[in-house]
């Protein structure tokens, strides 16, 4: 099978294997969906969403996230690792979003990038799920199985979103997104990955599967 027929195969097989696959982080406004991802880094969705339902109740606005502080947002979040920096970045973030964008999170991706705490990955997260504007947030899941499965190889997380970008129809980028990361949480974990009942274990390039 060819370099770019063998690509298109594994993601027609992810299409149809997680087809309506959706994030996993609990949000009820674009805000919270910021301060999800934001709280999300090196740490799991569901510890996230143990600690956002609490944390929600007392502050869902830019607004209420500087009355509430940063002590008691910190002392709130320290479930989520890193939550110093992380409640820095939030602070940071919505003291940003009420002085430049009356208190709501912009669609812009040059915009959103400009936050504390944002980078591309939480960037195209909000602009994609938040505001369904097409795009590829290349996270630790997509990272690697992009490299793993030859997909679309790359070295740094923004050669990698520029290669699927190339493959991947843009008004299927978003999905393709949610396809990936749950194949890389059910199957294609970063630690024995369960190769033996992966969907693409027939065309797959992955060393551990051909040495299956």
């Amino acid at each position: 099978m060819q370099n770019e027929d063998f690509r298109l195969e594994e993601l027609r097989i992810l299409e149809e294997t997680y087809s309506g696959a959706v994030p996993q982080l609990k949000f009820n406004s674009p805000f919270e969906l910021l301060v999800a991802v934001i709280l999300s880094a090196q740490c799991t969705d569901k510890r996230v969403n143990s600690v956002t339902p609490g944390l929600f109740a007392l502050a869902d606005t830019p607004e209420k996230i500087l009355s509430l502080g940063q002590s008691r947002l910190e002392e709130i979040i320290k479930p989520c690792g890193f939550f110093r920096s992380k409640a820095k970045h939030i602070i940071g973030a919505s003291k940003m979003l009420i002085e430049n964008h009356g208190g709501e999170v912009p669609e812009n991706f040059d915009e959103l990038i400009k936050l504390p705490g944002v980078g591309r990955k939480t960037a195209n997260v909000v602009a994609s799920v938040a505001f369904k504007i097409p795009a590829i947030a290349v996270d630790t899941h997509v990272f690697r199985l992009s490299n793993r499965m030859k997909l679309a190889p790359g070295k740094t997380p923004l050669e990698v979103e520029t290669g699927l970008q190339k493959i991947i129809p843009r008004e299927k980028w978003s999905a393709a997104h949610h396809w990936l990361i749950w194949h890389g949480r059910e199957i294609c974990r970063a630690r024995k990955p369960d190769c033996k009942n992966c969907p693409l274990n027939k065309i797959c390039p992955a060393p551990e599967n051909k040495a299956g």
